[in-house]
């Protein structure tokens, strides 16, 4: 999987090479979907849900330019797989979910890997973190119709978000990166994911 779909794929970050290589994917997936937990697919995890390819989540994870200093902020924690990798990464992670049952599901993983610098919350992640907080990194892991201005205002000083934005059925893969006043955004390539469902995501 490293060599194949990520490296050759042009994925350099010597740290998040580490920790694909060293994180089990076969415990974030279905039982019947382990023998395909390498594939270069997304794969179901229930609920509506997918745990994004590995090139996906390895490209997200390289933009969003994690540091062991940085408190991420990741909106979808799914299966727990990007949550687990951000986790290896930086310093604390707040992930949000909107259904209780995949939440329960990611805590049990990441709880059988020993990680435990993540908080959880089961709610509307489009509203971004529920109490006053800001945060270096913003990764969002379901498409957005937008960046919503909830998500700006939880940016600290020099801080990046990596989401999927666009309509329902297509996306782009958007880098929005703040430095002190000024913002800028780029668009990585064109992606495809789940909705965001929320106030400022999209409706059911």
């Amino acid at each position: 999987m490293v060599r194949l779909q990520l490296i050759d794929r042009g994925i350099r970050d010597d740290r998040v090479l580490e920790v694909m290589a060293s994180l089990p994917r076969e415990a974030f997936v279905p039982v019947n979907y382990s023998a395909e937990a390498y594939a270069d697919r997304p794969l179901p995890i229930g609920m509506g849900q997918t745990i994004s390819q590995p090139y996906i989540v390895a490209l997200m994870t390289e933009a969003l330019d994690v540091n062991p200093d940085c408190d991420v902020l990741e909106l979808g924690t799914g299966c727990g797989y990007q949550t687990a990798i951000l986790a290896k990464l930086a310093r604390r992670i707040f992930t949000i979910d909107r259904i209780g049952q995949l939440t329960e599901s990611a805590q049990a993983h990441l709880g059988r890997l020993d990680i435990d610098n993540v908080e959880y919350f089961v709610g509307d992640g489009s509203k971004g973190w529920p109490e006053d907080l800001c945060f270096d990194r913003i990764i969002v892991t379901a498409a957005l119709p937008h960046i919503p201005q909830t998500l700006l205002d939880q940016m600290n000083a020099n801080a990046i978000i990596v989401a999927p934005v666009g309509g329902e059925y297509s996306q782009d893969l958007m880098v929005h990166e703040k430095s002190g006043d000024e913002h800028r955004t780029r668009i990585v390539c064109p992606c495809r994911f789940v909705k965001l469902i929320g106030e400022h995501g999209f409706h059911e």
